[in-house]
């Protein structure tokens, strides 16, 4: 196939619906986080687990399936600002986050970590949270490479479901084990 042949039009045209929200929204609620750490509706706000400190819930607009965030119910944009049982619990939440993605979506590996700054990439300037993406061998393919696109395999509400259900198995075996 020559290079005039390759279907790169009909390849820069996927539908991701879900994307719109994040680009439509004028301006963009920049306090989401702030907004899930005090609801009362965790399946509206996507929260799957709170602590005491700290709150873990599903990236809305994630570029990866089962892309987890954990955040402090304190809003702050520095890490130096947080009290140790803060950080504590937020990589608690990390490593309970990489269980229920085990779990759910039979994750192999992740990337983690923390946007800091808006050069850094934070898309919240001011409250830190930590990205739990999930990875599988392979799972980078052609389409971000020839249509800066990504292909997600499962819808946010469905994910929800299955992560809940892991976590009500997870805290099942905790109280057994207690």
């Amino acid at each position: 196939m020559s290079a005039e042949e390759f279907p790169k039009k009909e390849l820069e045209t996927l539908w991701a619906p879900w994307r719109v929200e994040y680009f439509e929204k004028e301006p963009r609620d920049l306090n989401f986080l702030s907004a899930a750490a005090q609801a009362s509706d965790d399946a509206a706000h996507l929260v799957i687990t709170r602590r005491k400190n700290a709150f873990l819930m599903m990236n809305r607009y994630p570029y990866a399936v089962g892309h987890l965030m954990a955040v402090p119910y304190r809003k702050t944009a520095e890490l130096s600002a947080l009290g140790e049982n803060e950080i504590v619990e937020l990589w608690n939440l990390v490593a309970h986050a990489q269980a229920l993605l085990r779990a759910t979506t039979k994750a192999q590996g992740f990337n983690i970590g923390l946007n800091l700054g808006e050069c850094a990439g934070a898309g919240v300037t001011d409250h830190l949270h930590i990205h739990i993406v999930p990875r599988w061998s392979g799972d980078t393919n052609f389409m971000p490479i020839l249509a800066g696109t990504r292909v997600l395999g499962e819808g946010l509400r469905a994910l929800y479901d299955k992560l809940m259900e892991a976590q009500a198995k997870i805290d099942a075996k905790s109280r057994q084990e207690i």
